[in-house]
């Protein structure tokens, strides 16, 4: 790919990118703040089922091998 071209083709890629851009629908910020505070919760919990379930499995672990 010559130079020319290769120039052509990057600003067409940045005129199709900024084009894009346009079209997106960004969140209302009450929306945004609704989404960001449901997924902090939903980690939060995620993490404390995953610390149940590893201290659960250690419990046992350490019951069946007496260590």
């Amino acid at each position: 790919m010559s130079e020319t071209e290769n120039a052509a083709v990057k600003k067409s890629f940045f005129k199709n990118v900024k084009s894009e851009f346009k079209k997106v629908v960004w969140p209302k910020k009450e929306e945004l703040i609704k989404q960001t505070g449901l997924v902090v919760i939903i980690s939060v919990l995620l993490g404390i089922v995953i610390a149940a379930v590893d201290a659960a499995i250690k419990y046992g672990m350490d019951r069946v091998f007496g260590a």
